[in-house]
Formats: structure tokens, C-alpha cells, sequence
């Protein structure tokens, strides 16, 4: 027993543990400044000190480490401060390190101590490793004196040029710092903000953001032309970056772009993936003229919405929070439900954060009810709930309350009745009172069940049932008479004192409702009226004096009677009532003043009262933040601005010139050209023939050269081949004079030689590219040296029905030569080889007849015009205009790449030189093939080169800049969900295997009803092949049109099916990719609706 009072008593007299490194008995015996109960603190920490001071790193790092361990666990370690702050020179860079991690907790306590250290903390600004570099700048800020704010200011311009991310993140932290230290250094502080915020790296990005807030929110024009980029990285983020910018992006939205909803319903239909209904709109407006369009959301505004959906998913509740908010207060109502699984998921955390997202879904539920029906057992009250979260899901509840769920709604909150939680049973009787109010068609009902609560043994379930009823009867005075006679009647049974008082009160409210029956209650009350409570005294004074007023021949002398009880009661708040009511109600011989005007003093029309949610007008504050929470306004709450009324200049956020989606068809006039020419124009063969000019003969004989070694080359690799294949492969590679070189015809499949050709053709661009700046105009002289040889080959491209396997194109052959080939003529050469379906067109020519007798194969895809995208224009590229469309071939340089075809214009009166790619920005997965670089570009001179880009199956935009010698042209280009396929052969009955197969989810479908310029069946493939690179498959049924094709990137199947009744159409498109399956249905079925 001693040993255990001893014990006891040593834990009471030692309250502090004496222990170094923090807690538990463990520690008494290592630590020689704890050994006994009267310890004296001068020689607590020797040992530490001790270590600190002597010669061994070892040693020093252990103490640095029960120092940190002190600081851990909330001890002061503030006392060895002199003895770390020595070590701040240590060599050993885990024992700096520990310093530095002290140095930051304690430094703005010991600000005297820590500024002799101030050159050493320089000096550690220029050391070699970013960690040393950066807590250095961390402790530096920490010292809040403003006498080094100038070095403070120094280091930070410094840091924030610094190589490592790490260091450029720290310098952000040290911003808020040193302007509340001085903030006479903002404008300082802006222009270093102003770099950071130009920083690409994702560390960096969200610290930057956090110190424009802190700093200078108000200066929206900084972000402005980091709008964008801000926006790509959003996923890439840390998490607490992803909130602060998030948020501030929403203030942003607010003012730089028109509400989305003023529209009403022009928004309400749209799904989140739009590209391509904005890109139909406008082409109709070229086509039909000026029309008053529906609202059309900014591009910006879209690119914020669209890059912030995927953070729904995060695993932190306030990155979800925060894109939840973005979304209400910015998105389309068409879209907003889209947060709403993403917080019911939610609820499933701890209690803090389900009270928080309960709160912002309360105020969302006021106006849009919509969003959260589907999900409404998921705001059932648990047992297991605490008191507040149990309101807020009952608030919930009454808010979601409809006409159709009203009836299970009513169910729950009748156990809810019955909870042991007085509070929240009269919470739950108020969240009756207020669907009754709402719902007109339960009222009555609710009305009843409130009257059978007034028995409860219960006094709030009582007390709150009668004033329910009594608000619920305030709104409807002219009905419900009978609930007031049953209330009257059972007032003898009620001994609640609220209720009793509230019952009297509506009896004298509308004693004209029941004349006969008020008298006898004040009669009753008379009765007791010394043995009531004195709140129902209160009330059966103003009972008596309202009947007196209403029924003076009945009641005046009981009126009398009880103000004279009241007259003498102890309380003198009664006694005062007495007095007052009585030169009122019986003024005597003498009259009051006011005596006359009783009757509208006391029964005067009361306004009914509103029963709303407490929640009505939190709407006022931004959801999310603290004064949402508390329903007032918080120390550092910026306000949400408005909506503007007319967007502010959206070229502000241009720094990289905006893709024009624009669809350029051909004209008129050059439509007949196009129709004239077969696959291998006219033009081509004639000037094989007769274009023997004289001017040319010098260079052909380089270029043939160049020829000779590539088919040399080939020959010799394809030494088994026939001779007839060897001829071919001479004669057909300058067969299309525009493009200067087009791919071998021959008996093979194109994927045997794709590997060797290739090389041979990069190797010899080059050389020939680098020999003449004319070799563009020389396919002519070699169609006249190849001339005896191709002949056979002329004979085969008359000759439509000839079998695929002789018409094969090897595109792996087709390329760009050196810096490109123009065309002389002015007609993209790859429109010659549009659509490619090279390997799959079995039963198809390449000619203009028709593709087969089958009735629904009766269209040629060559007809099809490409659709031509401006990439920049005359005046943003300084007389450099650049053009591209997507070729629909084979790229040359991977099966999985989109061949685009781009034109180079220059309009300016200089040359342009040096024309190439650089600084490419691409989503993962995603690739680019640069196009060789274009030497030079004289004045009014145009050529054309071939892009490749992987678009790993997504509809993400590809980033680059194209550069000449003298500027950076930062483009964009998307590819249209329709250009991401190629064609697929198949027969019929694969067709339907597959199309079983790829169903559920993985299917769109939908009727459409048919513009009636496209009810015909070349029509109808028209619009299908105009929106997707796919290959129509043969059908037996006339009325069923059915296409193929894969994806480029992963070779995902891809089915289309238009089956046509009368007006209207069927379409339906099986895809394994849902996003494009649902983007490829969506085009095609408004090309098929659009007059």
C-alpha cells in the first residue's frame, strides 16, 4: 500500500514528465534530469545540451531526433534553442535538416537568438541540395521581424527562379508571410505571384494560387492567360491545391463568363460532352443565316466544367466539396446532378464531415429537389446518429417532399415521432407541420395526426403539435372548425401548461368559428384559474378579454370575475396584465383613449406564419465555406459575384490562338472538277505523257537518280518477287503529280513491305529534298521515264471491278517529302486518297461508280468533301496562314496514329523560314510525329505536309507550338470523335454477332425522326460516313444500313446501324468506349435531324 500511495503521489506532485523525449515511465530511468519527485529544472535537458554540444554527428542526430519527438507530442522544447541553432552549420545533412524542422516551430518565439543565425540561413539558400535550400527559406520566413523583410524579399525572388519545384513551392508558403510581416511589399509580392502562376508544374500550382488569394484576390487579370492551364492541371494537382484553386475559379467563372441558365431550358437537354453539337451549330448558322440562337456555353467556361468532373472521385471529401460548389454555382441545372452521388458517397465518413455535407445539400435541396430523389433512403435517420446530423438529414427529408413521395416520407417521420431524443421528435412534428403547409393535398391529413399527438405523455411533442397545429390553422382560418372543437374538448385532458395556453389562444383567436363552445372554455378556466400555471394564466386573461369584446352579453361577467382572481395573484406579471386589460376591455364610467379601439388592437388579422427552411437563405453565402456553416458573414469571406449581364472580352485568355471550328466546304465552282476525276486524275496521266518540258531536264536527272537508288533498293529486297510486281513498284510511285510520290500498287498486302519502304522513303525525302527546292514540279519528267512501264497500271485504274487485291494502296509508301510537298495546282493532294480503305474494300472501287449491286451499298465515301479547320489565321500568324483536316488514310507512321494533312499559306511579303514543331503538351498516352521541317516558304507560296497524331481513343486536344525562325505559334487541335475510327471489313453476320455481344451499356440507341432531304438512302450514308471514317457492310434488308470501323489507338470495334421506317429512323451504336459511343450517336443523329 505505501509503495502504491508512493506511486500515486509521484504522479501527482510530477505533472510535467521530466522526460526528454515526452512520455510514459519508460522513460524515467534513461533520462538522468528525472530521477527523483523534487527535479530541478535548471538541469532538465543537460543531456541533450550535452549531445548538441560535443564533437560526434551520431550523438547530435540522436538528440535532434528526441527534440523533434519532444515537439511531436506537444512538449516545449523552446529552452535548448541556443543549443540547436549552433548546430545550423553542421556538416551531416540529416542533423541540418532536424535543425531546420526545430528552427521553423520556434524561430518566431526566438526571433533575438534566431537573427544572429540570418547569414547562415543565407548561405543555405545557395546549397546544393533542395531540401537544405528550402527549409532554409522556410526558417527565414518564419522570423517575424520586420527589419529583414528585405532579405525575406530577396530570398524569395530568388527561390522562385530556382530549378527544383520543391524550393519554387516554399517560396509560395513564404508569400502570405512576408505580406502580413509588411504589406507594403505587395507590389513586390504581385510580380513574383505573377511568375509562379506562370509555373507548369503541378507542385508548384496550388501554392501559387493559395498566395494570390491571400495576397491579392481582386487581381483577376493575372489570371486571365493562366485560365487555361490552370484548368489542364487541375487533376494533376495535390489535393489541398485542387480546393484553392477550384474555389478561386469559381469566383473567376462568376466574373468572366454569362450565367448558364439564363436560358432557361436551351441548357437543359445537353449532355457534359459537347464539342461537336457547339461545332454543328455553328455550321448551321453559316448555312441557314443569322438566327436567335439558344445560349451557347464559352469554350473556357466548358474546359473548367469538363476538367473538374473527374475530381468527383477524389478520396478527400473537401476536393469534392469544392468541385460540388463549383457545379452549383456555375454549371448548367442540366448538369448539376452530377455531384450528387459523389456527395451521398460521402456519408459514409465521419460524423464532422457528414454534418458539413449534409449542410450544403440541405441548401442545394431548396431549389433543385431533384438532384438528391433518387437517393432518398440515403437520408434515413439512424439510431446511431448524433442529435445534429439527425436534423440536418431531417431538413433534407422535408425539403425533398413531393406529391409522389410524400406517402413514405409521412411513414418514416411517424417513427421519427416516437424517438427518445425530445428535440428531434419535436423537430420531426415541425417537419410534418411543414409538408402539411407545402403539400396541400396532406394537410387535413397531416392535421390529424398532429391532433392525436396532443395526447402524448410528452410535453415538447405536445407543446410542438399544438403550435404546428396552430400555425397550419393560421393559414387556412376559414376551415379546419371541427379541430378547433376537438381541441376545446380536450382540454381537460391536457396538463401540459404550453399546450393548454396554446389550445386557449387559438379557441380566442377565432371565437367567432365557435361561438357556443368558447364561453364554456373560459368558464372552465375560470374554474381552475388558480390552480393553472401562469403561462396559461396569461392566456386565459387574453381569452376573456377577446370574448368580452366578441361576446360582451355572455362573458362580461366572467370576464370580471377572473380579472379580479388576477387582480390579487403573486405573480406580478399577471397582476400588471390584469390592470392593463381591464382600462381596455372595462374602462368604467371616465373611458379610456384606447378603449374604443380594442376590438383591433386584439383581433386583428394576423399574418399566417411562412414555414420554411432554415436553410432558405444560406444560399446567400458560397457553399463550402465557414459562413455558409455558421449562417454569417466570417472574417475573410469574399463575396460570390454576380452573374455578368454581358461576357468581358474573351481573348484575354488567349495566349495560344483558339482552333475556329469552321467548316470550309468546296464551292461551287470547283465541285465539278472534283466529280471529274477519278482516283488517278486525268491531269496526272496527261502530263506523264506529254510534259516533256526542257526546264525540267536538269533536275529530273538528280530526282531520277534518287529514284533509281529507291528501287533499287526495293528490287533488291524483293528478290522472289515477279517481274510484273517489280514494274509496278517503278512505275506506279509518281503516278498522282501533285503529292510527287503515291504508294506502290501491287499484289501484296501493304503491311509486308511497310517496315522497309519506309525507310527507303524517309531516306530518300531527304536527299531530294536537300538537292532542289523544285521538286514539287517534278513528277512529270518521271512519269515520262517510267512511261512504257506504267501502262498496264493505267489499264488497271479504268477498269472499276477489278479484285481489292490489285488495288491495294501501300500508304506506307505515301509520305512527306523533306519539308513537305506543295501543290502547284492548289488541291491538297490527300484529297485525292480520301477515304482510305486500304485492306478492307473487298467489293468496293476506287473509281467513282458505285461501290456494288447490293441495294444498301449504293454510295461512295470519295464524295465527301473533308471539312477544313483554320489552325491559325492570316493575322494572328503575320501573314502565315495555317489550315488542316483529317485525311482518313493509313498514317505512315503508326497504324495507331490520325494522318492530318496541314497547309501552309504564306500571305506576307517576306519568305518564312525554318517551319517546325516544338514544345509538344500531350494528355498520357497521347503522341505526335512531327512533320520534317519546312526550309522555307516564299511569298504567296503554299505547300502541305502530314501530321500524325496518337490520340490514345480520347477526344483530348493536342498542344504544340509550330515555330518559325522568328515567332511561336501555340495551337490546339481536336479530333472529332468520328476521325478517332477506321474501317472495319466484316460481313453480315459478324456484324450481328458482334453487335449481340456489345450490348447494355456498352449501346446507344434512339429514333430520330429524318430531315426530308435525307430519307433516301445515299443520303442517309452520307451523313453517317460525313460524321465517322467507317466502311459500310453489305445488307440484305433494304432498309438497314449498317457500318464498321475500330478505334485507331486500342482497335475497339466499333457498329453503327441506321434501320429506316417511313419518317424516322432507328440508329444505333455499339461501342466498348461509352464516351464514344455516346459522342458518335449524339453527331450522327443531329446531321440525320438537320434540315
Amino acid at each position: 500500500m505505501a509503495a502504491n500511495s508512493s506511486f500515486q503521489l509521484s504522479g501527482g506532485y510530477n505533472d510535467k514528465p521530466p522526460s526528454s523525449t515526452g512520455s510514459g515511465d519508460a522513460d524515467l530511468a534513461s533520462d538522468p534530469a528525472s530521477s527523483g519527485f523534487f527535479s530541478n529544472d535548471f538541469k532538465r535537458h543537460d543531456d541533450l545540451k550535452t549531445m548538441l554540444d560535443g564533437n560526434r554527428d551520431s550523438h547530435k542526430l540522436e538528440a535532434m531526433k528526441r527534440i523533434i519527438g519532444m515537439v511531436a507530442k506537444g512538449k516545449d522544447a523552446s529552452e535548448l534553442f541556443p543549443a540547436v541553432v549552433k548546430n545550423v552549420v553542421s556538416k551531416n545533412l540529416e542533423v541540418k535538416k532536424l535543425v531546420y524542422v526545430y528552427l521553423t516551430r520556434y524561430a518566431e518565439e526566438q526571433q533575438d537568438v534566431a537573427l544572429l543565425s540570418i547569414s547562415t540561413f543565407q548561405r543555405a539558400l545557395k546549397d546544393p541540395n533542395q531540401l537544405i535550400r528550402a527549409s532554409a527559406l522556410r526558417v527565414l520566413s518564419s522570423i517575424r521581424v520586420p527589419m529583414i523583410s528585405p532579405i525575406m524579399m530577396l530570398a524569395i525572388k530568388e527561390a522562385v527562379v530556382d530549378m527544383s519545384p520543391y524550393v519554387r513551392k516554399t517560396a509560395a508558403h513564404a508569400i502570405p508571410k512576408l505580406y502580413s510581416l509588411d504589406p507594403e511589399n505587395k507590389e513586390q509580392l504581385i510580380e513574383v505571384i505573377e511568375k509562379l502562376l506562370a509555373d507548369k508544374t503541378t507542385l508548384v500550382v496550388g501554392s501559387a494560387i493559395q498566395a494570390f488569394e491571400e495576397v491579392c484576390p481582386e487581381r483577376i487579370d493575372l489570371i486571365h492567360k493562366n485560365f487555361r492551364k490552370l484548368c489542364n492541371l487541375l487533376v494533376d494537382v495535390e489535393e489541398w491545391g485542387q480546393v484553392v484553386i477550384v474555389n478561386m475559379l469559381t469566383r473567376y467563372v462568376r466574373t468572366q463568363f454569362v450565367s448558364p441558365n439564363q436560358g432557361d431550358a436551351a441548357e437543359e437537354d445537353k449532355e457534359f460532352y459537347e464539342d461537336s453539337e457547339k461545332e454543328e451549330e455553328e455550321d448551321k448558322e453559316e448555312e441557314d443565316g443569322p438566327k436567335t440562337k439558344p445560349y451557347v456555353m464559352d469554350s473556357d467556361h466548358r474546359l473548367l466544367l469538363r476538367q473538374a468532373k473527374p475530381l468527383l472521385n477524389s478520396r478527400n471529401a473537401s476536393v469534392v466539396m469544392a468541385v460540388a460548389q463549383l457545379y452549383h454555382h456555375c454549371a448548367p441545372k442540366a448538369e448539376v446532378g452530377a455531384v450528387a452521388k459523389a456527395l451521398i458517397r460521402l456519408l459514409r465518413s465521419h460524423k464532422e464531415v457528414q454534418y458539413i455535407v449534409l449542410s450544403n445539400i440541405a441548401t442545394m435541396t431548396i431549389n433543385r429537389k431533384g438532384m438528391f430523389e433518387p437517393f432518398l433512403k440515403s437520408f434515413y435517420i439512424r439510431s446511431s446518429d448524433p442529435t445534429h446530423i439527425k436534423l440536418h438529414k431531417l431538413e433534407i427529408l422535408t425539403n425533398l417532399a413531393t406529391e409522389t413521395n410524400i406517402s413514405t416520407i409521412l411513414r418514416e417521420l411517424q417513427t421519427y415521432v416516437t424517438s427518445n431524443d425530445k428535440d428531434f421528435a419535436a423537430a420531426t412534428i415541425q417537419a410534418i407541420g411543414r409538408c402539411a403547409s407545402n403539400i396541400a393535398e396532406i394537410t387535413d391529413t397531416c392535421l390529424n395526426g398532429l391532433v392525436h399527438l396532443m395526447s402524448n405523455r410528452d410535453e415538447s411533442v405536445v407543446a410542438e403539435s399544438v403550435v404546428v397545429i396552430k400555425k397550419l390553422l393560421q393559414m387556412q382560418p376559414t376551415e379546419h372548425k371541427d379541430i378547433i372543437i376537438h381541441m376545446a374538448k380536450m382540454v381537460d385532458a391536457i396538463t401540459v401548461p404550453m399546450a393548454r395556453a396554446s389550445i386557449l389562444w387559438l379557441i380566442g383567436e377565432y371565437s367567432e368559428r365557435v361561438p357556443k363552445i368558447a364561453p364554456d372554455v373560459l368558464r372552465k378556466m375560470a374554474k381552475s384559474f388558480i390552480e393553472e400555471e401562469d403561462i396559461v394564466k396569461l392566456q386565459i386573461l387574453n381569452l376573456s378579454a377577446k370574448l368580452c369584446i366578441t361576446n360582451a352579453k355572455q362573458t362580461k361577467l366572467l370576464c370580471q370575475y377572473v380579472f379580479n382572481l388576477a387582480k390579487y395573484d403573486q405573480n406580478y406579471d399577471i397582476r400588471d396584465r390584469s390592470r392593463f386589460l381591464r382600462q381596455l376591455i372595462l374602462p368604467g364610467e371616465k373611458g379610456g383613449a384606447l378603449a374604443k379601439y380594442a376590438k383591433k388592437i386584439f383581433l386583428h388579422t394576423k399574418p399566417a406564419p411562412v414555414l420554411e427552411s432554415k436553410f432558405k437563405d444560406r444560399d446567400q453565402f458560397q457553399l463550402g465555406t465557414l459562413s455558409h456553416i455558421l449562417n454569417t458573414r466570417a472574417t475573410g469571406y469574399q463575396e460570390l459575384p454576380e452573374w455578368p449581364e454581358v461576357a468581358p472580352d474573351t481573348s484575354v485568355r488567349n495566349i495560344e490562338v483558339p482552333t475556329v471550328w469552321e467548316t470550309k466546304f468546296t464551292s461551287k465552282k470547283k465541285k465539278p472538277e472534283k466529280e471529274k476525276k477519278s482516283f488517278y486524275s486525268d491531269t496526272e496521266e496527261s502530263s506523264s505523257e506529254d510534259d516533256d518540258s526542257d526546264e525540267d531536264d536538269s533536275s529530273d536527272e538528280d530526282d531520277d537518280d534518287d529514284e533509281d537508288e529507291d528501287i533499287e533498293e526495293d528490287s533488291s529486297d524483293e528478290d522472289d518477287d515477279d517481274s510484273s510486281e517489280e514494274e509496278e513498284d517503278s512505275s506506279d510511285e509518281e503516278v498522282v503529280a501533285p503529292v510527287k510520290k503515291v504508294s506502290k500498287v501491287q499484289k501484296k498486302a501493304p503491311s509486308e513491305h511497310s517496315d522497309e519502304e519506309e525507310s527507303d522513303d524517309s531516306s530518300e525525302e531527304d536527299s531530294s529534298e536537300e538537292d532542289s527546292d523544285d521538286s514539287d514540279e517534278k513528277p512529270p519528267p518521271k512519269a515520262k521515264k517510267n512511261q512504257v512501264k506504267s501502262a498496264p497500271v493505267k489499264k488497271t485504274k479504268r477498269e472499276p471491278a477489278k479484285p481489292s487485291q490489285d488495288l491495294l494502296l501501300d500508304l506506307d509508301d505515301f509520305g512527306p517529302p523533306g519539308g513537305g510537298f506543295a501543290s502547284s495546282t492548289g488541291t491538297p493532294a490527300a484529297d485525292l486518297l480520301t477515304p482510305s480503305l486500304a485492306g478492307s474494300m473487298s467489293n468496293m472501287s476506287l473509281g467513282s461508280t458505285s461501290m456494288s449491286t447490293s441495294n444498301s451499298m449504293n454510295f461512295n465515301p470519295a464524295s465527301i468533301p473533308a471539312k477544313v479547320y483554320e489552325l491559325v489565321n492570316k493575322i494572328a500568324g503575320k501573314g502565315l496562314t495555317i489550315t488542316y483536316k483529317f485525311t482518313r488514310t493509313v498514317s505512315i507512321f503508326s497504324p495507331k496514329m490520325v494522318s492530318i494533312e496541314m497547309m501552309f499559306v504564306n500571305n506576307s511579303d517576306n519568305t518564312i523560314s525554318g517551319i517546325h514543331i516544338d514544345n509538344k503538351k500531350l494528355q498520357p498516352g497521347m503522341e505526335i510525329h512531327d512533320f520534317p521541317e519546312i526550309a522555307s516558304l516564299g511569298q504567296g507560296a503554299s505547300t502541305s505536309v502530314l501530321l500524325a497524331i496518337n490520340f490514345n481513343d480520347t477526344t483530348q486536344p493536342a498542344k504544340f507550338n509550330i515555330c518559325t525562325q522568328d515567332t511561336k505559334f501555340p495551337v490546339t487541335i481536336t479530333a472529332p470523335v468520328g476521325e478517332l475510327l477506321q474501317p472495319h471489313t466484316m460481313s453480315e453476320a459478324e456484324f450481328l454477332q458482334q453487335q449481340g455481344k456489345l450490348g447494355g451499356m456498352h449501346e446507344n440507341s434512339g429514333n430520330v425522326k429524318l430531315a426530308p432531304s435525307k430519307s433516301d438512302a445515299k443520303s442517309i450514308c452520307t451523313c453517317v460516313h460525313t460524321v465517322a471514317n467507317v466502311l459500310q457492310v453489305p445488307s440484305t434488308n433494304e432498309n438497314l444500313f449498317i457500318f464498321g470501323a475500330t478505334t485507331m489507338a486500342t482497335g475497339t470495334l466499333t457498329l453503327v446501324s441506321v434501320r429506316v421506317k417511313d419518317e424516322t429512323a432507328k440508329l444505333t451504336v455499339n461501342c466498348e468506349k461509352m464516351v464514344i459511343g455516346t459522342m458518335l450517336h449524339k453527331e450522327i443523329k443531329n446531321l440525320l435531324s438537320k434540315s
